[in-house]
């Protein structure tokens, strides 16, 4: 298994690296190559007699030298792609010893970036992969220049990443390519996969699913709505305060907050006071403690999360854990993970169109707390249903049998 970022107890991709690999080693031997960075945090956490039987950590990282590279989100991008060229070696050799029966990429899960473990001589599955997820035209002018600038370079860079012979010769190889998003799913057949499918990247286990489900429905005032997350444009929280400026008329016993901090956040406070809105919003900033942001989530009756292009997102699956109805576009991760049963997808054919349909949202849930009540029924079952990582973890162990089995004899512990 192929886990740059794997740590316990995080989010994101260390989470998505570490739950992957103590979910397979339920199945087979697991040897994880991750970074030596991840080793104390590993090595303190308490893992049962059976998985420590199962999972093989193995540390690599670039020498010492290297790490003066890995400053700044460019940096880690280029100190990420020269760990994947070197650790091959040590994959080589670990394979001439031990004889693996198959290769599993899951961190960092970035589509664009060859995983050169790939060329090892055994069956290989990748993902899920995603950031093939782009902002829809139309909503692309609600976006300053700033981060159409970003956006563009973003394109670009990805099109020409598209272009990368190992990256194409890798997707061929490939015996299972899992995307992230319809998008992702497209970009990577594009590139050779001969078999690409959906799937979501992060998931719960029933810890987190546990703490969530006693998270109280709100049925007192004010009605509030809530956003979290960096204050990136492609959040597009821009778009949720012009759609509560829309929706605060008719209801103005309402609030809406916004925590976390980011670059856009002085931009968002300004249209916020345009809008005429700014006595009826909080910016929370960044919070101390992550606890301190699931307070916030338990007093709020609503996730907005508008993002423009996002190949999952963990807050809204936080969210619905929680049994918060959830706001969002109708495109990439969230778009894929809210029903019409648990929330509310706007379309992205117009700005207007959009926004609109948020604050008709915004609108039905204040005045129906029988129907925040469902959705939050709803909401729950469809973690535990489709997000919870033992039945994630059944489905890709069924992958990993039957991609074994097409191949020459399998060795993977049943």
């Amino acid at each position: 298994m192929s886990a740059y970022a794997c740590e316990p107890n995080k989010g994101s991709e260390p989470g998505v690296g570490w739950h992957w690999a103590l979910q397979m080693s339920r199945f087979h031997n697991v040897w994880v190559l991750t970074r030596a960075n991840n080793r104390s945090t590993i090595e303190e956490f308490r893992l049962t007699p059976e998985q420590q039987n199962h999972i093989h950590w193995v540390y690599f990282d670039l020498p010492p030298w290297a790490m003066t590279w890995k400053k700044g989100s460019r940096g880690v991008q280029v100190y990420y792609y020269l760990w994947q060229l070197a650790v091959w070696r040590r994959g080589l050799r670990l394979h001439r010893e031990i004889g693996f029966d198959l290769l599993h990429h899951v961190t960092f899960g970035k589509y664009w970036v060859p995983c050169y473990l790939a060329f090892l001589p055994i069956k290989t599955i990748l993902g899920p992969l995603g950031g093939g997820e782009s902002t829809p035209p139309a909503l692309t002018g609600a976006i300053r220049w700033p981060g159409r600038i970003f956006e563009f370079a973003r394109n670009l860079a990805r099109g020409l990443a598209d272009l990368d012979l190992p990256a194409r010769a890798i997707m061929r190889r490939a015996s299972v390519v899992f995307a992230t998003t319809e998008e992702t799913k497209k970009r990577v057949e594009r590139m050779g996969a001969a078999r690409a499918t959906v799937e979501a990247q992060v998931g719960m286990d029933d810890e987190q699913i546990e703490y969530f489900g006693r998270f109280p429905v709100r049925t007192e005032t004010p009605f509030r709505l809530i956003s979290i997350g960096r204050l990136l444009h492609w959040k597009g929280f821009h778009l949720g305060l012009q759609a509560f400026a829309r929706f605060q008329q008719l209801c103005p016993d309402s609030e809406y907050w916004i925590v976390s901090d980011g670059p856009e956040a002085r931009a968002w406070q300004q249209l916020a006071q345009r809008l005429g809105i700014a006595s009826r919003v909080t910016f929370w900033g960044r919070l101390p403690q992550i606890a301190d942001v699931y307070e916030k989530l338990a007093q709020s009756d609503v996730l907005v999360h508008p993002a423009l292009h996002e190949a999952f997102g963990n807050v809204c699956l936080e969210a619905l854990a929680a049994g918060r109805p959830v706001i969002c576009l109708d495109t990439g991760g969230p778009g894929l993970q809210v029903t019409p049963a648990c929330g509310f997808k706007a379309p992205v054919t117009s700005l207007e169109a959009a926004v609109q349909s948020m604050a008709d949202a915004m609108t039905q849930l204040h005045r129906s707390p029988e129907l925040r009540l469902r959705m939050a029924a709803a909401a729950r079952q469809r973690v535990r249903s489709h997000f919870h990582w033992e039945r994630k973890a059944e489905h890709m162990n069924a992958m990993y049998q039957e991609i074994c089995q097409a191949g020459a004899g399998s060795k993977l512990r049943s």
